[in-house]
């Protein structure tokens, strides 16, 4: 891993790096986009962009990684390698892709530190960097190869359900007739749609459910909340896409997937759009006759906003050892909490599992109080919509 040369100077001038990466990445991202406008056009995440949001993942993901190989330069972080080449394979990303990265990463670095980019700094930030990049290339690959490769394919809409004001669920098949491979209850796929400006963005969006054979099925929030942006996907997923229509699909991907056996007991806490793999989760567990169990948390504005309510419910309902508590901030019914969730009077089993899935203060309290009630830090698993700013705090 980490020579030890390169930890030694990777250790004593990451304070420095650390504290100038939000320069450093959005001088890199204005670089590499003036230089490969097509990156912005047809591979990044244009409103990601434009909140910042993607270099603060992009920061915390690169001083994680740093920082993780200095304490531990014999080990990789492959949990978050993971989580990041599952990411990557979704959205096609090539290995030729990871040298224009350096070239303009590296140029940004050397333009915000200067002097201090010395032969020897530069050789370990490189050295930290093709360890990072490789690594990646070869998760990727196997990724790809598991599943046939990494082409797009074109699949069309059979049906779209309305589940909330701002949510659609969209069920296709492929429009080549060809089969479609499993996944795994947690899964998502990238969805690729070309805008009316001629760009060709992609998002990702959680499986929610097996709608049937040969069938995929995956829901979408509107983004059109203040201060954030209209999102450009899901709005034009709202607005154009009907029965009929044909949409560009990745195959499935993510980490995010249920890694229990029978005997395990399991927590599944999700709020707002974070429902859909929980519910995909939800199903599989019902059919596959899971019997320890289960405790199923979800939080939302009111039960008019709650998405896939009823199969949330159902599949619950059908666990033999299930727990529901739902919580919303208005119009909560006699059988649900008004409010935040809040495990304070929630019974958390021994050996529990827990899955969450929403936004991330949700998800970081929801962490501490299973981690106070003695779930092992390494048994709570989450999933964040958009670019992981949990390393980013």
């Amino acid at each position: 891993m980490l020579s030890e040369q390169s930890a030694a100077t990777v250790r004593a001038t990451l304070p420095a790096v650390g504290t100038s990466l939000g320069e450093i990445t959005e001088r890199f991202y204005a670089g590499m986009f003036a230089a490969r406008p097509e990156l912005l056009r047809d591979l990044f995440n244009r409103g990601n962009q434009a909140a910042g949001t993607q270099r603060q993942a992009l920061a915390g993901s690169v001083a994680a990684f740093a920082a993780h190989l200095v304490d531990h330069p014999d080990d990789r972080p492959d949990a978050m390698l993971s989580r990041i080449a599952h990411k990557h394979a979704s959205l096609g990303v090539s290995p030729d892709q990871y040298a224009i990265v350096h070239e303009h990463l590296f140029a940004a670095i050397a333009e915000v530190l200067g002097d201090a980019v010395t032969p020897e700094v530069a050789a370990a930030w490189e050295e930290v960097y093709w360890l990072m990049a490789n690594a990646l290339i070869a998760v990727e690959k196997r990724l790809h190869e598991e599943r046939g490769g990494a082409a797009w394919r074109p699949w069309e809409v059979v049906e779209r359900v309305t589940e909330t004001a701002d949510v659609v669920t969209f069920r296709l098949r492929p429009a080549d007739g060809g089969p479609v491979r499993g996944f795994r209850p947690g899964q998502y796929v990238s969805v690729r749609v070309a805008l009316a400006d001629g760009a060709r963005q992609i998002r990702q969006y959680s499986l929610s459910g097996e709608p049937g054979p040969g069938l995929r099925q995956f829901s979408v929030k509107r983004v059109h909340e203040e201060p954030a942006p209209e999102g450009e996907v899901s709005g034009h997923l709202h607005a154009r896409v009907r029965a009929g229509d044909v949409l560009e699909l990745s195959e499935a991907h993510g980490d995010l997937v249920l890694d229990a056996g029978d005997d395990t007991p399991l927590l599944l806490a999700s709020a707002g759009i974070g429902v859909t793999p929980v519910v995909a989760m939800l199903g599989h567990l019902a059919g596959s006759g899971h019997r320890a169990p289960v405790t199923v948390v979800h939080g939302d504005r009111s039960p008019a906003h709650h998405a896939l309510r009823t199969d949330h419910e159902a599949y619950a309902a059908k666990l033999p050892d299930a727990t529901v508590r739902f919580w919303y901030e208005q119009d909560a019914p006699a059988d649900a909490d008004t409010g935040y969730v809040d495990l304070a009077d929630v019974p958390v089993a021994s050996g529990t599992r827990a899955y969450l899935c929403g936004p991330l203060p949700f998800m970081r309290k929801v962490r501490e109080q299973l981690i106070g009630k003695g779930v092992a830090p390494a048994d709570v698993h989450y999933e964040v919509f958009g670019p992981d700013l949990w390393l980013a705090r």
